[in-house]
């Protein structure tokens, strides 16, 4: 971006620049300070033209984001309340609980409509099943917002008394702190533990905590202070905690019955603090930077706020003692979603170190400037992180388990014609020669917990081993931290036992594909639990099952010791696909290359199969049965992963022939496949590798234009699901590209993406990665998530962008999985984009 910063200097700093005596200075500032009360209390709620309500220091969003399509309720929804920088309350709808849970019924979207002359926006909604259709409206008023509910209709008979106005907020904010409900004082509990009550049905939810007609959260907070009134409706104050530990706290107010038109209304007033700013965030690595490598800090800075012209690094001495190194200007980038950019670059400081970098009141984190600094940073991944994940093991740490052997009871065969809640579904016919509800053996091995749940979600699986295997063959990575002993199914992380731990992993994840065609002759969606009482499990995956094979005909209490009546196996979702096929062949095929020498046996079983597969694939007409993201990807971006393992694998020009003829495949979508396509090179000929060298000049471009899109130069994706698995298979891609043509992709275009994992970023500069850097993650969505902890070496996914324009990563909530959740497949793809980087500045 040009750098206009002396003009944008010039245009915000007009008035101080004015005031040359000190005199008039002081007096000028102190008539401000009389002042801002006055200006506060005149400063009204206005509708912007991003369509949401705003002051300075706060915004209340009316349905800018909607429910999840996935996942049903991710906490980005309905009225929302961003304050002071932070969004503390969501949620603001028609609910039918009082302390909704994530499965519980959502309307669904019909019609926004923002009127601007009238500040004014009306949302019209309904409840299907019920034929209950609504409208709420949020209309500016003074320095808050009337927020009502219009019904044509009354309430059906079936919704009264279960209907009702909510409002969540979320605990962290509000921990420590206190509330007024009619004048009566009490404290937010730090753990719940309200009353909890049960209706005639059987269901159980919290009393409210408080009720009345006006409450006043946090008024000891000017940063959290908000006034909820209601003339006519009673506010409830629940803790969703109750019912779930994700749960917030809740406002509510029941719809009446038999009443239409403005049924119910509040009015919601945030309190700005006059004169309020974002604090600047100086975006940089956490874990620093090589001396070889561009070094550029990213200043991300509120719409507000008069900018710095200059950052300083500095450089911290063994006595403690900072010394400047480097002041350097400023290059303004501009305005991205809701923040101004600025670029500090400090690439010519090359000396080993500490550093800090300070920009205003400003100062971040120590970090390192060093040759050495990337040879470690995947250790956590590999020593941590996986082993926790392992399913069907032990997995002990020093004087801690983390799990026990786990599912070592798995499969059932899932029902036909059933959609799972969690995207899974089984076709109409089994697809193998079982029943539904028999038992399918040979399933009980190996496999990674697919998140911070405790599913073996068969895509992720073989996306993991892929990228281990590439890593092995890559960087041959001969590290051992970890025994593993199959016979014990025992896991001792610090434990070394002679073996590669990343090969033991690749083992791990092979075992459970070839689990997949010994049994029923194909690759399946996955395994998963059948009922969400099991799903939403916080703690060991042991206690999930009693391990023993399930048999209808016992009681639910009785056992032999191998099988009992108990109904908690978990689920095999059989439907075969063709894809799935392929991109588990892909895995077996690169995972026979790297266990060759290693686990002979297992090695030639997985090139057979994947052979084996392939022919029959070739020959009939593929099976496309897709559900959510349990069945692969498309037809032909899989079967060309799998053309090109098996082309490595066995160097059969027939792999060759396919892969030249999915050229449109490659052309159409260069970014996922380019990187993929370089390791066929060799064995390409020399039109394939022209045309190869031709689209990647094109794709410079493409690059480029990141720079333009964002101050990061990276992809930052926008959907429910934040971005970090989308930049690190971005900077792999171009790792590759860059090997196979140096001389048009610059390996700059890798390193961005790692120093975005690592906090150059927006929203906050912490390392994505949990345990690496010197600030990251603590507070994630792992199998621990109740306990706000982490596990070291885990990614989340990061920033995750609301619309319109508000980044958010959270470090105080692990309950929000859109941000937080660890997944082990972006583990796998970190694992090698560090060595990678690693292998460029150290070549």
């Amino acid at each position: 971006m040009k750098n206009d910063y002396p003009a944008y200097r010039e245009k915000h700093c007009r008035t101080h620049n004015s005031e040359h005596e000190p005199g008039k200075k002081i007096m000028f500032i102190f008539f401000l300070l009389l002042i801002s009360p006055l200006l506060a209390q005149d400063a009204d709620m206005e509708l912007n033209e991003e369509e949401y309500f705003e002051v300075p220091g706060v915004n209340i969003l009316a349905f800018s984001n909607w429910y999840n399509g996935l996942f049903s309720d991710s906490k980005i929804s309905g009225i929302e309340i961003i304050h002071h920088g932070d969004r503390t309350a969501t949620n603001g709808d028609v609910r039918l609980h009082a302390t909704p849970e994530q499965w519980d019924a959502i309307p669904t979207f019909s019609e926004r409509k923002v009127d601007q002359a009238n500040a004014r926006i009306d949302t019209y909604q309904e409840y299907p099943d019920y034929n209950f259709k609504y409208m709420v409206r949020a209309e500016a008023k003074g320095d808050g917002v009337l927020l009502s509910v219009h019904l044509e209709e009354a309430v059906p008979e079936a919704l009264v008394g279960k209907a009702g106005l909510n409002l969540e907020f979320i605990p962290s904010a509000y921990w420590e702190k206190t509330y007024y409900m009619d004048g009566n004082a009490d404290i937010f509990p730090l753990y719940p533990s309200s009353d909890m009550q049960q209706d005639n049905t059987g269901y159980t939810s919290p009393k409210p905590m408080a009720t009345g007609q006006k409450l006043v959260l946090a008024p000891e907070d000017p940063e959290r202070r908000v006034t909820i009134t209601s003339e006519d409706a009673e506010l409830m104050l629940h803790d969703g905690r109750d019912k779930a530990q994700n749960g917030w706290f809740v406002v509510r107010s029941l719809i009446p019955e038999g009443e239409t038109g403005k049924v119910l209304e509040w009015f919601i007033s945030a309190n700005a603090i006059p004169g309020w700013t974002r604090r600047p965030v100086i975006a940089h690595s956490q874990v620093g930077y090589h001396p070889n490598q561009q070094k550029v800090a990213v200043i991300e800075l509120d719409k507000n706020a008069i900018p710095e012209q200059s950052a300083t690094l500095q450089k911290i001495s063994e006595e403690g003692e900072k010394i400047d190194v480097q002041t350097g200007e400023l290059s303004k980038w501009g305005q991205y979603t809701r923040y101004n950019y600025f670029h500090y670059d400090f690439s010519e400081v090359r000396e080993p170190g500490t550093y800090v970098i300070s920009y205003g009141e400003e100062t971040t984190a120590p970090f390192r400037i060093g040759e050495n600094i990337y040879e470690d940073a995947w250790h956590p991944t590999n020593d941590i992180y996986f082993p926790v994940q392992m399913d069907h093991m032990l997995i002990n740490e020093a004087y801690r388990v983390w799990h026990g052997a786990s599912h070592l009871d798995d499969a059932l065969q899932a029902p036909v014609d059933h959609e799972h809640f969690d995207l899974y579904a089984q076709g109409p016919t089994t697809d193998t020669q079982y029943e539904p509800g028999e038992h399918i053996p040979g399933l009980n091995i190996g496999g990674w917990y697919d998140a911070g749940d405790y599913d073996i979600r068969t895509q992720t699986q073989y996306h993991v081993v892929l990228n281990l295997a590439h890593a092995f063959e890559d960087f041959n990575l001969q590290r051992d931290q970890t025994l593993v002993d199959y016979d014990a199914k025992y896991v001792d992380i610090h434990n070394p036992d002679g073996k590669p731990d990343i090969l033991q992993q690749v083992e791990h994840g092979t075992l459970a594909l070839i689990a997949q065609h010994r049994a029923v002759g194909h690759a399946i969606p996955g395994i998963i639990v059948p009922d969400i009482s099991q799903y939403t499990h916080l703690g060991d995956g042991l206690t999930m099952t009693d391990n023993l094979i399930y048999d209808q005909s016992m009681d639910s209490l009785e056992s032999d010791g191998y099988r009992s009546g108990k109904f908690d196996d978990r689920w095999a979702f059989t439907s075969k696909s063709t894809p799935l096929n392929y991109g588990s062949i892909a895995a077996l095929a690169a995972a026979s290359r790297v266990l060759k020498g290693y686990n002979d046996s297992l090695a030639q079983e997985s090139l057979n199969t994947a052979q084996k597969v392939w022919e029959e694939e070739q020959a009939n007409e593929p099976d496309l049965f897709h559900h959510g993201n349990t069945t692969g990807g498309t037809l032909e971006d899989e079967e060309l992963k799998a053309a090109v393992e098996l082309l490595i694998a066995t160097k059969d020009q027939k792999y060759a022939g396919r892969i030249a003829a999915m050229w449109p495949v490659i052309d159409a979508d260069f970014a996922s496949h380019a990187g993929r396509v370089t390791r066929v090179l060799p064995y390409m000929n020399n039109s394939f590798r022209q045309k190869l060298r031709e689209r990647t000049r094109a794709y410079q471009t493409e690059l480029d234009a990141y720079y333009e899109e964002n101050p990061f130069g990276v992809p930052i994706g926008r959907g429910g699901w934040a971005g970090n698995g989308q930049v690190v298979e971005f900077a792999m891609n171009n790792y590759l590209l860059h090997k196979a043509f140096p001389d048009l992709i610059d390996r700059e275009y890798v390193f961005k993406g790692l120093n975005y994992i690592y906090g150059t970023h927006p929203d906050s500069s912490i390392s994505f990665v949990s345990g690496v850097g010197t600030r990251s993650k603590k507070v994630a969505y792992g199998m621990n998530r109740a306990d706000f902890s982490f596990i070291a070496g885990g990614v989340v996914p990061g920033v995750l962008i609301l619309k319109p324009d508000f980044p958010e990563n959270r470090e105080d909530w692990p309950f929000l999985w859109g941000e937080n959740e660890y997944v082990v497949n972006v583990g796998s793809s970190y694992i090698y984009l560090v060595n990678a980087v690693n292998f460029l500045l150290n070549e």
